[in-house]
């Protein structure tokens, strides 16, 4: 393995512990803490389920992938899938918060009333269902040809199993760069109608509480917005890459560039967990709390621990002076 290698496969572990260290993070602040479980954060936790699995599963794979595993044709198409759906998700549960900040905005007594829990369950679960099949499509056959015998192995790489025309045309085209288009629309709206009520003067309570509730939803919106730029600044890169390389035929682009726009992508999700401690109050709260906990029963832990060893010392001792009474 040359040095190049051995840079991009480190790298990929340090990635691949941030996302799982700081998902797990974003899951257990969002689930435990009562004062954030809003149906908006249910998506959030959804998100963060995917970049964890971005981790524990997709990185390990990548690396996997790069020429290091002899399986099947056909094991190495799945595990290339596997690979596609955690990106799919992703990008699917961004959607799903951009369309629910905007029903938020534009509709907010209707909104309260009607979407709970239950419905945001279900859209998470919609996410998912939507991207099994999508993600799946090269299963059914687009896919480079397998070898001639049934029964022969491959030296596993992503872009001998994947045709790049999937990549550009289906992958990029239909199932990101559209989602990506309607979340730009959806964020101007949102971020243009609130800009418009805010500049009307308040007057009554009634206008004085709409107001700090757009201040509010104007805060969360712009957090989540970032969230979707970072997405697409870290996946843009290896997407324009594939294209040129389609149109202009294999080796244009440089291997070194691949793999850092890989690395990139995979860093995409570590990189949500700090944008929430940053940007989103309760979420950081939520951290704080969660760290001062494991820091107190950490140290209670130690505690109990020297006083138990000192307790059994102390007894060990009274113990021998009984003895040496009794001799």
């Amino acid at each position: 393995m040359n040095t190049g290698k051995i840079i991009y496969t480190v790298l990929e572990v340090l990635i691949a512990v941030g996302c799982c260290l700081g998902n797990m993070l974003v899951v257990l602040a969002l689930w435990k803490t009562k004062g954030i479980q809003q149906p908006t954060f249910c998506l959030i936790v959804s998100l963060a389920v995917a970049d964890f699995l971005v981790g524990f599963v997709a990185i390990p794979m990548a690396v996997l992938l790069d020429g290091h595993l002899e399986t099947s044709f056909h094991t190495c198409l799945f595990i290339s899938c596997v690979l596609i759906l955690l990106t799919l998700v992703s990008i699917l549960c961004l959607m799903a918060i951009a369309i629910d900040r905007f029903l938020r905005v534009y509709i907010p007594l209707r909104y309260k009333r009607t979407v709970t829990w239950k419905h945001s369950y279900s859209v998470a679960a919609v996410c998912w269902l939507v991207a099994i099949p999508l993600s799946f499509t090269p299963m059914f056959g687009w896919h480079k040809d397998p070898p001639d015998s049934a029964n022969s192995t491959v030296v596993c790489r992503f872009i001998e199993v994947i045709p790049m025309s999937y990549l550009v045309y289906f992958s990029f085209f239909l199932c990101n760069l559209m989602p990506l288009l309607v979340m730009i629309v959806l964020y101007s709206c949102i971020f243009c109608f609130i800009h418009g009520r805010l500049k009307e003067k308040p007057g009554n309570g009634a206008q004085n509480q709409s107001h700090i509730y757009l201040q509010k939803e104007k805060q969360l919106a712009s957090s989540l917005a970032l969230v979707l730029t970072l997405f697409v600044v870290s996946w843009l890169p290896i997407h324009i890459m594939n294209i040129v390389d389609y149109f202009h035929g294999p080796d244009t682009v440089p291997y070194i560039a691949f793999y850092v726009g890989i690395l990139l992508s995979h860093a995409n999700s570590a990189v949500n967990p700090v944008v929430y401690a940053f940007k989103i109050k309760k979420i950081k709260t939520a951290y704080v709390k969660i760290w001062r906990q494991f820091v107190l029963c950490t140290a209670e832990n130690k505690g109990s621990s020297v006083s138990q060893t000192t307790e059994n010392a102390s007894s060990n001792m009274r113990s021998g002076e009984n003895e040496t009474t009794l001799i």
